[in-house]
């Protein structure tokens, strides 16, 4: 009777030690076969989910029985989800059911205006170009502006971090929080002191950072250039504002990496060749140290600049116009010679 018991025993523990190794191997054992990434919107089936899945399981049947018995079909969260090798069914469904989703790295460009960047933007996120166009538009109306482009300051340009689920109205306040964070009581004195208004610091800089190739180095320098340039009353003279004056005609769809003197008459506010003053908004996405370097203009007497063939992405200064002919003849000669068109 014992051995009876005993072996009934052994039978009921070994049953028991196959359907628990089974339950284990199911909830916690690997079946991701390989890493990557999907996205679930918002409106999305357990189906969808399931099939967006398939690529990276090997077991599709048990991660269906497992996800339907702990509710996954009714506590789907949109996102963006890393999917990792070697992980098991529970932590894919605990990862989806609590919305963990992994942050995607977007680069904000000196793009030349706000829908260019939302394009850029729109491919990394749930909304598409058009719903932040609207979007955009109405917060550009709640300031007292036209509509998106208006915007423009600001963006900083520069790596940040979003969900692939962020809305148009977080994406901008976390600009927004950023922009009232720059301006600060110090930040305001200096921008008083230049005796500027706001659009013309970003005009100005959005300047200063094209003719600087972004680099820093010249910007300060640059910066006292060109205020002294308008406060004598002089055009700023700036090729980067015809190229963008040219681009903005076309739709920012032209590379032009010369300009030409038939160019310094294009009908437009940006010209600097034909109009006097600051622009009337910037021509780019600006970075912070553009504005910063703004702020901080050197005190110089330059009133001339020229790139300089011998030290590529920096520019020769003069306040002699005989002298800044012969820098400009220089630099011709070499775009000439390089059949840069």
């Amino acid at each position: 009777m014992k051995k009876v018991f005993l072996i009934a025993a052994l039978a009921i523990v070994s049953a028991a030690g196959f359907f628990g190794w089974k339950f284990y191997k199911k909830n916690y054992g690997s079946n991701v076969k390989k890493s990557g990434f999907i996205l679930v919107p918002h409106d999305a089936t357990f189906q969808q989910v399931t099939d967006s899945l398939k690529p990276y399981l090997n077991d599709v049947e048990s991660f269906t029985q497992i996800a339907k018995s702990k509710g996954l079909d009714n506590k789907i969260k949109a996102g963006r989800y890393e999917i990792k090798e070697g992980a098991d069914n529970a932590q894919l469904i605990n990862m989806i059911k609590a919305g963990l989703q992994t942050e995607n790295t977007f680069r904000i460009k000196d793009f030349d205006d706000v829908y260019q960047m939302i394009g850029r933007v729109s491919r990394k996120t749930e909304a598409d170009s058009l719903t932040f166009v609207k979007a955009f538009n109405v917060i550009a109306r709640q300031k007292g502006l036209n509509n998106a482009e208006d915007l423009k300051p600001y963006f900083f340009s520069d790596t940040y971090n979003f969900y692939w689920t962020v809305t148009p109205e977080d994406f901008f306040k976390k600009f927004e929080n950023l922009y009232n964070d720059f301006w600060t009581p110090e930040n305001l004195a200096k921008e008083k002191n230049l005796g500027l208004s706001r659009t013309q610091v970003y005009a100005l800089a959005s300047i200063v950072q094209k003719e600087s190739g972004g680099k820093p180095d010249e910007q300060k320098r640059i910066a006292g250039l060109y205020l002294n340039r308008y406060r004598k009353g002089m055009k700023l003279q700036s090729d980067p504002t015809v190229i963008y004056a040219i681009n903005k005609d076309a739709n920012f769809t032209k590379s032009i990496k010369r300009v030409y003197y038939k160019d310094l008459t294009v009908d437009s506010p940006y010209n600097t060749y034909k109009n006097i003053g600051i622009p009337p908004g910037p021509i780019c996405l600006v970075n912070k140290s553009s504005v910063e370097n703004v702020l901080n203009a050197e005190n110089n007497d330059y009133i001339f600049m020229v790139a300089d063939p011998s030290r590529p992405g920096l520019h020769k200064f003069t306040n002699n116009p005989e002298e800044h002919v012969q820098n400009a003849k220089i630099y011709q000669d070499w775009l000439n010679k390089k059949e840069i068109k």
